[in-house]
């Protein structure tokens, strides 16, 4: 007989809600992925690569800001309880309070962002000089008014995560990538470099249009008490108000992290930036897969554990040790191929004629750095995901607030000062290598974080179960499959990236699978069982 504390049949919403959204955003990094190689395609790591980077990062943080982050942390708890009450004309009313507050604030956002440009690339990009610069802050004000649309747009993924909708809520990006990737191959040919960022740009605003129109349709039908209005605030409005600004400082001190790293390669050769982009659009490839949806679809199972204190605390535990196992077996064999094989990864999304083979390897350096905290920054979210079930954003805040610090701290020794930075000066190296110290710094705070994060948690509910034991075969069994690649690769000498990429990263895949199931992994037997019954 199973506790109240323990729900069984939680567990399948649980794996279908995770499913869901991993595929979802499966779907979306592929054309993030496909819209990078294009850009790679036509600027390089030029100049116009750097500044279209940098000021892409605008709407991205505040894309993340307000759509994983606040509204899912203080908007649905509010709406989804009403839902669950039948308070089906509350709710609509509290979101179309909501919306009508965002859109006030959006259009302040977006006019008080294009006046301000100039001062904005002073802080996202102070290294930038002359065109780079004026470049920058051409398409910044261009993008500002697509932030205003993906910020309603955040406001549709909390009406349909609420009502469990989770696959078209984080699919829709790929209408957004999909619009800037027809602009560059239609307008690629006739215009120069600086010319197509500009019109990527205006692009980038029409699909953020798009991504919000074609959920809204959706959202309508789901909830059609929805009433848009100012004059009464409710106290459910007023509920969601009170957690919205400690929950927006403390993602936005995580977004920060990711900032500083760019503000600080501003300061590095040219490429930089744009390098880092890159390795970082591949880096976030399993942290979102694997981190982001088990972590969401974890935080409402969490945050619905019954019983005494005891009970809850053993639920707890239990959920972030099977959740961990499960994130692991995944993440551990993506941080090794970043580390041994980056290059053939890289290679296949970005090289190209204007994206040479020595950009490749720069990419490499950059991702590998990367994967230092690869496991931690994953394995973290899910630790965050149970203090927000446990009503707490303070301690995450305060450790978020640690990492950032030793982030910058760190990062400062690689890229500064200009032109020298001193740890690469230090070690004989040129200073555009300092871009893989910033990710590798940036590795390290992810580690303290996470050990933070742990030690306050298992304070809390309890020791929470380490697998050593399971750890040790993942990264072994990974170890072994690089192995498989690298004796490819020695042995075919492939010239082709794409070609290269199937036949060495295809047997790997198989070789951790083969070698974990081997080692009792249960995760992999489940997928080779399911693989076995597909075939």
């Amino acid at each position: 007989m199973s506790s109240p504390a323990n729900p069984q049949p939680a567990a399948p919403s649980v794996a279908r809600s995770a499913f869901l959204v991993a595929a979802a955003i499966l779907l979306s990094r592929i054309a993030g992925l496909v819209r990078g190689r294009i850009l790679a395609r036509f600027f390089g790591l030029s100049y116009v690569a750097d500044a279209f980077a940098a000021a892409l990062r605008i709407p991205n943080i505040l894309q993340n800001l307000f759509g994983e982050g606040v509204l899912s942390a203080s908007f649905i708890p509010v709406y989804a309880r009403l839902l669950a009450e039948d308070k089906r004309d509350d709710a609509g009313r509290v979101a179309g309070a909501i919306f009508s507050l965002l859109a006030l604030a959006t259009s302040l956002l977006v006019l008080a962002g294009v006046l301000t440009t100039p001062w904005l690339i002073t802080v996202i990009a102070p290294g930038f000089r002359g065109e780079t610069r004026q470049l920058a802050i051409q398409l910044v004000r261009i993008f500002f008014p697509g932030v205003g649309l993906l910020v309603l747009s955040a406001w549709c993924l909390g009406i349909l995560n609420s009502h469990r909708r989770f696959f078209l809520s984080y699919v829709s990006p790929v209408v957004w990538n999909a619009t800037i990737i027809v602009a560059l191959l239609v307008f690629g040919r006739r215009v120069g470099m600086s010319q197509l960022a500009v019109v990527a740009a205006w692009a980038s605003v029409v699909g953020s249009a798009l991504q919000f129109l074609i959920q809204l349709p959706v959202v309508v039908r789901l909830a059609p008490a929805i009433r848009f209005f100012f004059s009464s605030i409710s106290e459910h409005v007023r509920a969601v108000l009170r957690t919205f600004g400690p929950v927006f400082i403390a993602r936005g001190v995580v977004q920060l992290s990711a900032y500083i790293d760019a503000f600080l390669a501003s300061f590095l050769p040219t490429g930089a930036v744009a390098a880092l982009t890159n390795a970082q659009a591949l880096y976030v490839l399993p942290v979102s897969l694997f981190g982001m949806s088990i972590s969401v679809a974890e935080l409402p199972a969490m945050s619905s554990a019954l019983g005494d204190e005891q009970e809850v605390a053993g639920t707890l535990r239990q959920r972030i040790a099977s959740s961990t196992r499960r994130i692991a077996f995944f993440v551990v064999p993506s941080a090794v191929a970043f580390l041994a094989l980056g290059d053939v990864i890289a290679g296949a999304i970005y090289q190209n004629k204007m994206f040479t083979h020595a950009d490749t390897i720069y990419v490499w350096g950059i991702l590998a750095g990367s994967a230092v905290g690869l496991v931690a920054s994953t394995i973290g979210r899910l630790y965050s995901s149970a203090y927000y079930a446990l009503r707490d954003t303070r301690t995450p805040l305060r450790f978020a607030i640690v990492r950032v610090a030793l982030t910058t701290l760190l990062g400062c020794l690689f890229a500064l000062p200009k032109g020298a930075p001193f740890l690469p000066k230090l070690l004989g190296l040129d200073p555009r290598w300092g871009a893989a110290g910033l990710t590798a710094s940036a590795g390290f705070a992810a580690w303290i974080e996470f050990l933070l994060l742990r030690g306050a948690m298992s304070r809390r509910i309890g020791s929470v179960e380490t697998p050593f034991a399971y750890f040790v075969k993942l990264w072994g069994s990974a170890t072994l499959a690089a192995g498989v690649g690298w004796g490819l690769r020695l042995a075919l000498h492939l010239q082709r990236p794409i070609v290269s990429a199937f036949v060495i990263l295809l047997p790997y895949g198989v070789a951790y699978l083969a070698l974990t199931t081997l080692m009792g992994i249960e995760q992999a037997r489940d997928l080779a069982r399911r693989a076995w019954k597909t075939g």
